[in-house]
C-alpha cells in the first residue's frame, strides 16, 4: 500500500499511456525525473519522484498523470457472497483508513497549488513580454496573436467540456456515483479522452486548489523558496478548509471476476457511500472538487487522483494537431538527436514530429518538407505558434526528389501517409523504394532513419530488405513474410524496384541484355541501411510500426 508523502520527499505517481509507449515512458521518468520504484501494470506506469510537479507534468510520453493513493492486491470476493458482505469487503479493501485519504488530499492540494502558481506566473510573464514588445511592430502583433489564440483555444475547450460534462451528468443523475463506463461509453479505459468527460459543469480540476489549498502564505514564500506573492490573494483562502468540506466523484473501472458479478455503477456506488461515511465528504456529480479514479482487476487494486484537467498529450504549443503528439515525440526520441544535428522530415504534414523534437533539443536545425500547400500552410502556422521560426524551416518539395546534397543530414524522421486519416494520391507501396532511396542518399554515415508505417507498408519494407539481402532472383527466402503482405502492393513494389535499379545504371531497353551485370554492379537502394528496431504503437483505429535504421559505411 503506497501513501503520498509530505513535501520535500518522494511523491508516488502513476501515468497512463498508449499501447506500445511503455518503454518510452519508463525511460523518460527515469531519465528526466530520476524516478524510483518504477513499475508497469495494465496500461499504467507507477513511479516515485521528488521532482517538482512542474517537471512531472511535462512528461511527453504519458497520456494522463495521477497522484497515487494506493496500490494493493486485487479485491477477490468469494463465490455466492451476499450484497451486504460484498459491500463491506469492497469498502474495507479499497478505502483503507481516514488518515490516508486526508494525507493524500493535502498532497494533491499542494500539487494543485503549485500548478496554479506556475500557470499564473506564465501568464504574468507573457503579459509582461507583451507590454515590453508592444512598440516593436510585427513582433508585438505576433505575441498578441499568440496570446489571443491560446485564450481562444482555452475557452473553446472549457465550453466543450461543460457541454459534455452536463450531458453526462444528466444521463447519470439518478445514479449515486458515476463510473468510467458512463464517462467513456464503453467498458474500456478511455485514457486518451480529455478530462472534460470527467468534469461536471466545466469546473477546472486544476483550479480546485483554490478551495483545497494547504499552502501557508504568512511569510510570503513557499517551503521551496518561491515568491508566493505570485499567487493572487483573491484566489487563495487564508485557511485550508475542513476535510468535511471536500466534494468528490468516483470514476471506476472494473475488469476480471469482479466485473462479472457487479456492474461498475454498483461498485462505484458502494465505494462512494463508504468514502462519504469514512471521511464525511459529499458526493457531487456535477461540480466535484476531487475526482477519485479506482481501477479494480484480477491483478491489482489502484486508487488515485488526476492532477491535470487535460491530458498531458494535449500540447499547449501546437495549434493544429496531426500525428498524436506522444507518438511524434517517441519518433524524435528514437532518432537520438544531438546538438548541432540537421534533422529532416521529408513528408512533414503539419510539422508535429519536428515541433516535438524542437521542444526537446535547442541547438538543432530542423527542416520540414511537403508537396501539399495546405499542409505547409498549417505547418507554418504551427511553427509560428510554437515560436520556432529561427530553428525550424519549411520547404515545398517532393519526398522522391529531395533538394539536398548527399550525406548532409544527421537524422530523417517521417510518418508516411497511410491514406486513412489523411488521404494521399500517391501509391505509397509503389513509391516506397524511391522514397527510401532518397532518404538514404541525404543521410550521412552514422545517421538515423526513423519511419512510422502502417502494417501493410511495414510488410512492403521488409520485403524490400529481404530482396536486397538475398538478391533479386532469390524469392524462396522471402516466402515467410509473403503471407502478411497484400499481393497487389508486392507486385507494384517489385516492378518499382526493378525500374529504379535499371533507371540508375542502364536504359530500360537493356533489361535483358546483361542480367548478370544488373545483379552485381548496381548499388541497391537500401544497401547501407541497417535495421536497429521495430516497435508497434497504437494510433487509435489501427496500429503503426516504428522502424529505426542507421546508415553504415559501405
Amino acid at each position: 500500500m503506497a501513501e503520498p508523502r509530505s513535501e520535500g520527499s518522494l511523491v508516488r505517481y502513476y501515468c497512463t499511456y498508449g499501447k506500445g509507449m511503455e518503454p518510452f515512458l519508463i525511460d523518460e521518468v527515469k531519465r528526466k525525473l530520476a524516478a524510483e520504484d518504477v513499475c508497469q501494470i495494465s496500461g499504467k506506469v507507477l513511479f516515485s519522484s521528488s521532482a517538482g510537479i512542474d517537471r512531472v507534468s511535462e512528461l511527453k510520453a504519458a497520456e494522463r498523470l495521477f497522484l497515487l493513493l494506493k496500490k494493493d492486491s486485487p479485491v477477490l470476493l468469494p463465490a455466492h457472497t451476499n450484497q451486504a458482505k460484498a459491500s463491506s469487503v469492497l469498502q474495507s479493501r479499497v478505502l483503507g483508513d481516514k488518515d490516508q485519504w486526508s494525507s493524500a488530499v493535502m498532497t494533491w492540494s499542494r500539487l494543485q497549488g503549485e500548478l496554479s502558481s506556475r500557470r499564473r506566473t506564465t501568464v504574468k510573464s507573457q503579459s509582461t513580454a507583451l507590454g515590453v514588445t508592444r512598440k516593436t511592430g510585427e513582433e508585438g502583433r505576433r505575441i498578441r496573436g499568440h496570446l489571443r489564440e491560446t485564450e481562444k483555444r482555452h475557452c473553446e475547450e472549457e465550453d466543450e467540456e461543460e457541454r459534455m460534462g452536463l450531458s453526462i451528468c444528466r444521463q447519470n443523475g439518478k445514479k449515486g456515483i458515476i463510473s468510467e463506463t458512463d464517462l467513456c461509453g464503453t467498458g474500456s479505459v478511455c485514457d486518451h479522452v480529455t478530462s472534460g468527460l470527467q468534469q461536471g459543469s466545466g469546473r477546472n480540476v486544476d483550479n480546485t486548489a483554490e478551495d483545497l489549498t494547504v499552502q501557508k502564505v504568512e511569510h510570503g514564500t513557499t517551503t521551496e523558496g518561491r515568491d508566493e506573492t505570485l499567487l493572487q490573494p483573491s484566489l487563495i483562502k487564508p485557511e485550508p478548509p475542513s476535510p468535511a468540506a471536500v466534494t468528490f466523484r468516483i470514476s471506476c473501472k472494473c475488469t476480471g471476476s469482479l466485473s462479472r458479478c457487479y456492474s461498475q455503477q454498483e461498485v462505484s456506488r458502494v465505494i462512494g457511500v463508504g468514502l462519504s461515511r469514512l471521511t464525511g465528504w459529499k458526493a457531487d456529480l456535477k461540480n466535484p472538487q476531487l475526482e477519485v479514479n479506482v481501477y479494480l482487476s484480477d491483478d491489482n487494486c489502484l486508487v488515485g487522483f488526476p492532477l491535470t484537467r487535460l491530458p498531458l498529450a494535449n500540447r499547449s504549443y501546437i495549434k493544429t494537431t496531426g500525428l498524436r503528439s506522444t507518438v511524434a515525440w517517441a519518433m524524435a526520441s528514437l532518432a537520438q538527436i544531438q546538438p548541432g544535428f540537421c534533422v529532416v522530415d521529408p513528408m512533414c504534414g503539419v510539422g508535429t514530429i519536428l515541433i516535438e523534437a524542437a521542444q526537446e533539443h535547442q541547438d538543432v536545425c530542423f527542416l520540414g518538407m511537403d508537396i501539399d500547400d495546405g499542409q505547409l500552410k498549417k505547418a507554418n502556422e504551427n511553427v509560428e505558434f510554437a515560436e520556432l521560426g529561427n530553428r525550424m524551416h519549411l520547404l515545398k518539395a517532393s519526398s522522391m526528389t529531395l533538394p539536398l546534397p548527399s550525406s548532409t543530414v544527421d537524422a530523417v524522421v517521417c510518418d508516411l501517409p497511410f491514406g486513412r486519416k489523411f488521404g494521399t494520391k500517391t501509391d505509397m507501396a509503389a513509391s516506397l523504394p524511391r522514397i527510401l532511396t532518397e532518404m538514404e542518399r541525404v543521410l550521412c554515415v552514422g545517421g538515423t532513419l526513423v519511419l512510422l508505417l502502417s502494417p501493410q507498408l511495414s510488410c512492403v519494407l521488409k520485403k524490400l530488405l529481404a530482396q536486397k539481402d538475398t538478391g533479386p532472383t532469390s524469392n524462396q527466402e522471402a516466402k515467410p513474410g509473403k503471407q502478411d503482405c497484400p499481393p497487389p502492393s508486392l507486385s507494384s513494389t517489385k516492378q518499382q524496384t526493378s525500374q529504379i535499379q535499371q533507371g540508375v545504371q542502364s536504359p530500360p531497353t537493356q533489361e535483358t541484355e546483361a542480367p548478370s551485370g544488373l545483379q552485381h554492379s548496381p548499388p541497391a537502394p537500401l544497401s547501407s541501411l541497417k535495421h536497429q528496431a521495430t516497435l508497434r504503437l497504437s494510433l487509435g483505429a489501427i496500429d503503426g510500426l516504428l522502424h529505426k535504421y542507421v546508415k553504415m559505411d559501405t
